[in-house]
C-alpha cells in the first residue's frame, strides 16, 4: 500500500512538473501573440530551453548518480558541432527544415553520448575531486581541438586539416565547413521556441521515468553507498556508463539547439568553456541537487536575473551575486529546512481547517 501511494506521489509529481513547462509555454505564446512581451525576453526564450536541457541532463549526473562532471559545457559543444557539421552539409540534400533538423538532433546527441561512454569507461575508479578534474580537462580538450580543427568538403569526399584552409586541399567547387576559431558560419536557423518546449518535455520524459525505474533506482544505490551496490549484485559499471552517456546525449541535443539558434557556431570559452560548466552546475546546485524541478526553475531564474538587471549595469553582478547567496541559503541551511518542514503548505492548510469559525464560536 505504501509503495502505490509513493508512486501515486512521484506520478503527480511528474505530471506538476510536465504541466508547468506546458502552462509556460502557453502563457509566453498568448504574450506573443498579442506583443505583450519584449524583444530581450522573445529572444531569450531558445536560450532558456536548452538552459533547462543542460541543468536537468547534468543533475542525472550530480544528483541521481553523486559523481562531480565539471564537463558539461563539453558535451554540448561535441553536440553543436556535430549537429550543425551535418546540417551544413546535408543543406541541399535534405530541403525539409524539420526533417534535417530532427536528423541533426540526433546526431549530436549520438556523438555526445559515445564520447560520455568513453569518458565514463576511462575514469571507471575515479570520483569526487578527481573525477572533477577530469571532465574540467576534457572540456577544455575539445574547445581547444575544434579550434584548430579546418574541415572541408568536395567531390573527392571529406578533407580535414588541423594547420589552415589552404592544407585541406579543395578542388575549385570544394566547400569549407569548419574554419578553425573561426568556426561553422551561417548555420540554418531551426530552432524555435516550439521545438525547444518539445525538446524539454523529452528531456524530462527521459530523465523521471529513468530516475522512477529500476535502472533509476540502481543508480542511485550507487550513490547512496558503492560498496553495498556492488555486494548486492549491482554493475557499477554499467550504471555510471548509463547515467554519463545519456547525460552526455541530452546535452549534445541542448548544443544542436544552440548551434541552430545562432549565425556562426564558436568554440570561445564564453560559450564551451569552463566558466559554461560551472554556471550550468550552479543551476544543479541551486535548485537542489538531485531535484529536477529544481533544476529546472533555477536555470530560468538565473538566467533571467542577469538580463533584467542591465540596466543598473555597475551593480548588475553584485545583486546577481546575493541572489545567489540568498537561494543558497534557503535551500541549504538545516535551520530553514527543518522551518520548512514544520510550516508546509499541508501542515498550514490542516491548521487552517482546524481552526473555528465565528459561527461555530
Amino acid at each position: 500500500m505504501n509503495i502505490l501511494k509513493s508512486m501515486n506521489k512521484k506520478t503527480t509529481s511528474n505530471f506538476i512538473t510536465f504541466g508547468i513547462v506546458i502552462a509556460a509555454y502557453a502563457i509566453m505564446q498568448g504574450l506573443i501573440a498579442t506583443e505583450s512581451i519584449s524583444s530581450m525576453l522573445e529572444g531569450l526564450l531558445i536560450p532558456l530551453c536548452y538552459y533547462v536541457i543542460l541543468a536537468v541532463s547534468l543533475n542525472l549526473t550530480v544528483g541521481i548518480l553523486g559523481e562531480l562532471s565539471l564537463g558539461h559545457a563539453g558535451f554540448m559543444c561535441i553536440g553543436a558541432f556535430t549537429g550543425a557539421f551535418f546540417s551544413k552539409v546535408t543543406e541541399v540534400a535534405i530541403t525539409n527544415d524539420l526533417l534535417r533538423f530532427t536528423l541533426a538532433i540526433f546526431v549530436g546527441a549520438i556523438f555526445a553520448a559515445l564520447f560520455g561512454i568513453i569518458i565514463s569507461l576511462s575514469v571507471t575508479r575515479l570520483s569526487g575531486d578527481y573525477l572533477a578534474i577530469v571532465t574540467l580537462a576534457f572540456g577544455e580538450i575539445i574547445k581547444n581541438i575544434v579550434n584548430v580543427l579546418y574541415i572541408g568538403v568536395d567531390g573527392n569526399g571529406l578533407h580535414v586539416s588541423i594547420k589552415d584552409v589552404a592544407s585541406l586541399g579543395l578542388a575549385d567547387n570544394g566547400n569549407i565547413i569548419v574554419q578553425g576559431a573561426r568556426g561553422i558560419t551561417r548555420t540554418p536557423q531551426d530552432s524555435t521556441f516550439t521545438i525547444g518546449i518539445i525538446l524539454v518535455l523529452v528531456t524530462l520524459f527521459i530523465v523521471l521515468n529513468l530516475v522512477n525505474s529500476r535502472s533509476g533506482r540502481a543508480i542511485m544505490a550507487v550513490r547512496d553507498n558503492r560498496i553495498a551496490a556492488e555486494s548486492v549484485g549491482i554493475n557499477i559499471k554499467k550504471y555510471r556508463i548509463m547515467a554519463f552517456s545519456i547525460s552526455a546525449a541530452l546535452a549534445g541535443v541542448a548544443g544542436v539547439l544552440y548551434a541552430h539558434n545562432i549565425s556562426t557556431l564558436t568554440a570561445l570559452p564564453k560559450n564551451f568553456g569552463y566558466n559554461m560548466s560551472i554556471a550550468i552546475l550552479v543551476f544543479v546546485v541551486l535548485g537542489g541537487i538531485g531535484k529536477v524541478r529544481g533544476s529546472m526553475i533555477a536555470a530560468v531564474i538565473l538566467t533571467l536575473i542577469p538580463e533584467y538587471l542591465r540596466f543598473l549595469n555597475t551593480y548588475r553582478m553584485l545583486i546577481y551575486a546575493v541572489v545567489l547567496i540568498v537561494m543558497m541559503i534557503i535551500n541549504w541551511d538545516p535551520k530553514i529546512l527543518e522551518w520548512r518542514s514544520r510550516h508546509s503548505l499541508k501542515d498550514l492548510l490542516t491548521v487552517f481547517k482546524k481552526k473555528p469559525t465565528k459561527e461555530a464560536q
